[in-house]
């Protein structure tokens, strides 16, 4: 896997406009649904559960974000992804906050028991979390997690048959067998609410074109990578609120020579 390899498949994404089901934490639907649209995918956002297995069925991917939880919601989340696992449509879950208190941790495990996830992506903290490891978590943000990030996500992987996507100052994606590494980004992604939850969504853009889900990851992080680091060029003297409307202004413009040149990643096992 190279940086053509990832930018072969973002012009795939522009080319076939995915649909991609999300059903997202409220804090971060309107911000989702606009970054998708940049990059070139068609969201939708829906959460009735009368409509979610329709929808689900009919969509290039699935992805369950539980920002904000409620039993509704969550039962949503289940119809749908049940619906996604009979129709072979590929379901993304961010486990935000898990651990944080045991409604998300248990909620988190009721996915994972009666749906067939195919990437989970998290912060150190809320992977160790769903794999069982003691860490502290505050509010929906990860406190530090000791120990080795690769070690961690390869366990998990393995645990849960599952890719897992580390994300923090380097991205880790790992499957239990392939590994790899992902150093692009910025600092600024942590300035503004959501754009972990949309880089979620955008994983599940990347898995509805390119079905080998590591490869998917790998590059759905690297296409976001470059894209931050692009809009934090033009942003970084002003501000997180400047800095989110170019994010996304640079969503529809990042370009194949672009990913090609600052593309930063490695498979490590």
């Amino acid at each position: 896997m190279d940086n053509h390899s990832v930018s072969q498949t973002l012009i795939k994404i522009r080319e076939v406009n995915p649909l991609v089901h999300n059903i997202t934490n409220t804090v971060v639907t309107n911000f989702t649904a606009n970054g998708l649209l940049a990059m070139g995918a068609s969201p939708v956002m829906a959460f009735a559960a009368e409509e979610v297995a329709d929808m689900a069925k009919i969509a290039g991917a699935l992805v369950l974000n539980i920002g904000t939880l409620t039993s509704l919601v969550v039962d949503a989340m289940i119809i749908a992804g049940k619906s996604a696992n009979e129709n072979g449509v590929p379901v993304i879950l961010d486990p935000v906050g898990a651990g944080a208190t045991p409604y998300r941790t248990e909620t988190v495990k009721r996915i994972l028991s009666e749906v067939k996830i195919s990437v989970l992506r998290g912060n150190a903290s809320e992977i160790a979390n769903v794999a069982g490891i003691q860490t502290e978590t505050k509010g929906v943000d990860a406190g530090q997690v000791q120990g080795n990030m690769i070690e961690l996500a390869v366990q998990t992987a393995k645990t849960f048959n599952i890719v897992v996507v580390i994300t923090g100052k380097e991205d880790i994606v790992s499957d239990g067998k392939e590994t790899y590494i992902v150093r692009n980004g910025h600092p600024l992604l942590t300035k503004v609410t959501g754009t972990g939850c949309l880089l979620t969504s955008i994983i599940g853009v990347f898995t509805a074109v390119e079905k080998d889900y590591v490869k998917a990851a790998v590059a759905a992080l690297t296409f976001y990578g470059v894209t931050a680091e692009m809009a934090a060029r033009e942003t970084v003297d002003k501000g997180p609120g400047s800095f989110q409307i170019e994010l996304l202004d640079k969503l529809s413009q990042v370009s194949e020579n672009e990913i090609n040149q600052y593309g930063s990643f490695e498979k490590v096992v």
